[in-house]
């Protein structure tokens, strides 16, 4: 049974993990393969002047981390409402195809370049993964919602299938596609942090405040559904609206995360997991914890990614993936030996 929460208790757990992630916003931009000192940073900002470092400095590497962070904080706090919505602990921000479907969509926009649009600072890559994804979660609701119940194993097996077929359907993309594109395409699939200013930031944040205010107002309710929705139900938990509004919660902060940064895994799976083995199953604890700590995670792997093979950047989703796969295979291993 989840243990007793005091507010007490509550505010020092979130007070360490706020710390953890404001360690990680205040150190990571000072990396990069552009050397930058402190003290001329703080001159010009100071005496109001912008040269080369600064303008580097807060142009780029500070919008990049900012939008690092909200997409990390997305993708946790989206794994940890699928794992307890599903009540699957492998179940990741893409177990139902929904980063598939925009990564295939945002294929489209390097194949057939003329399709190029944008609506104000939007591009067409980031319109149409957008697009790609919000339809494929908009398939997988009317799927849960013909079956009649929250029935998991449902939405399981058609992520299983959305992945199977936006996976070949991007081979096919990759085979028709002029050479000089494909680079482009295998670059997005990798996932990355690419951006200057703070538009797309501005975009996922707003999308992270909504998804994580109706999933907080819900985490005691998704506190009775991690034992089961017959349970939940004999304890006045309404399991058919909250199944629905965390599933909607999870795919808007998966569709925002894939739309700015393109596929990036593991972040989803291996945060959630640590938030519960260090500070308990409590999911008002878990959900806000596993923002922070995925944040904070993936702008350290950013950090790496351009800076370990410096003056060359590392796509970082190829970072989380080698850090994330034998965690992932260790969480496998355990899950079988159960």
């Amino acid at each position: 049974m989840t243990k007793p929460l005091t507010f007490k208790n509550w505010l020092l757990t979130l007070t360490i993990y706020i710390v953890i992630a404001a360690v990680a916003l205040g150190v990571t931009p000072w990396f990069g393969a552009v050397k930058i000192n402190v003290a001329s940073i703080l001159r010009d900002f100071f005496s109001n002047n912008e040269s080369i470092n600064s303008m580097i400095f807060f142009r780029q590497r500070v919008p990049r981390v900012v939008l690092g962070f909200c997409v990390g904080a997305s993708l946790g706090l989206a794994g940890a409402a699928f794992q307890v919505l599903l009540r699957n602990s492998l179940a990741t921000p893409y177990t139902l195809g929904i980063a598939s479907a925009g990564t295939l969509c945002a294929a489209l926009s390097f194949v057939f370049p003329s399709w190029a649009f944008s609506i104000g600072p939007f591009s067409t890559t980031y319109i149409l993964a957008f697009a790609g994804s919000a339809f494929a979660a908009i398939f997988i609701m009317l799927l849960a919602r013909r079956a009649g119940n929250t029935s998991t194993n449902t939405l399981i097996l058609a992520g299983v299938a959305v992945n199977l077929f936006c996976g070949a359907a991007l081979l096919f993309l990759r085979f028709i596609a002029d050479p000089q594109h494909l680079v482009a395409i295998d670059r997005w699939v990798m996932g990355g942090i690419i951006t200057i200013g703070y538009s797309e930031s501005i975009s996922i944040f707003v999308f992270l405040l909504i998804a994580g205010f109706f999933l907080m107002i819900n985490s005691h309710s998704l506190n009775q559904m991690a034992f089961g929705e017959a349970l939940a139900g004999s304890r006045g938990v309404n399991t058919k609206k909250l199944f629905f509004t965390t599933l909607g919660a999870g795919v808007i902060l998966t569709t925002s995360a894939v739309a700015v940064a393109g596929p990036i895994g593991f972040v989803g799976l291996i945060i959630p997991h640590g938030v519960r083995i260090f500070s308990g199953n409590d999911q008002r604890i878990v959900l806000p914890a596993s923002a922070l700590a995925s944040g904070a995670l993936l702008v350290i792997c950013d950090a790496f990614a351009r800076t370990i093979v410096s003056p060359t950047e590392i796509p970082v989703g190829i970072i989380t993936a080698f850090l994330g796969a034998p965690i992932f295979m260790i969480l496998l291993i355990k899950r079988l030996n159960k």
